[in-house]
């Protein structure tokens, strides 16, 4: 079972929260600190339209067959609000629960969002790479903060993303002639070798198959339970 590396409340107000991610950002590692990895798991939440109801999801993939080895999901409830750059508190409670089931640990997670990429270089991938001490990226879909020019169009190309005129991520273009991604270090890995790591999950689509079958695995549950 996981285990958490450090603990600290969730029913935070806003400016308690931001005041958290400042001090924990100062032990976001930039460096790679990998072991070796055999399984890497993707996660993803989802929201009920309807209620407060949510469902969170963890794949576990093979690191070289890319199949999934193991899935997990969790019904929860929102507890903390949207608010822009504390998105970690809203979908972390629930994310933790399930990886907390895994039988299969994780060496790398790779989540769809940001990591350094974030106001206070510290996003979700941060957040949670550091909360329970496992090598993390953030790989989101958008951008949040930052300046780049396009990237090549060919698979493998990849541009700085730049803020207050620190590289904060890559835009990294995973397939040809599609838009791009946006890579940052969560935790313990390098920019480049999460730049590497994000295209071996990316053999076929836009985005990583972690994010792809967590995202499968969410929809799939919300029509179950009918959220």
């Amino acid at each position: 079972m996981l285990n958490i590396h450090i603990q600290h409340r969730w029913d935070l107000n806003e400016e308690e929260a931001t005041s958290l991610q400042k001090e924990l950002a100062n032990q976001v590692i930039t460096q790679d600190q990998l072991p070796d990895v055999q399984y890497i798991a993707g996660v993803d939440v989802a929201y009920s339209e309807h209620t407060d109801q949510l469902i969170a999801a963890v794949v576990v993939l093979d690191a070289f067959t890319l199949e999934v080895i193991e899935s997990v999901t969790v019904k929860d409830s929102v507890q903390f609000p949207y608010l822009p750059g504390l998105f970690s508190f809203r979908e972390l409670p629930p994310v933790i629960k399930a990886l907390q089931q895994l039988e299969h640990e994780p060496q790398l997670i790779v989540c769809d969002s940001q990591g350094l990429a974030h106001p206070r270089r510290f996003g979700l991938a941060c957040h949670l790479g550091v909360l329970l001490n496992i090598p993390a990226i953030g790989c989101g879909k958008t951008r949040l903060v930052g300046e780049y020019t396009e990237p090549d169009r060919l698979r493998g190309f990849s541009s700085a993303l730049v803020d207050e005129e620190q590289q904060i991520g890559s835009v990294l273009r995973t397939q040809t002639d599609v838009k791009p991604v946006f890579v940052s270090v969560g935790h313990r890995i390098s920019l480049e070798t999460a730049n590497k790591w994000i295209l071996r999950l990316t053999p076929r689509y836009r985005l990583p198959e972690t994010t792809r079958m967590a995202d499968q695995l969410v929809r799939k549950r919300m029509t179950e339970q009918h959220l």
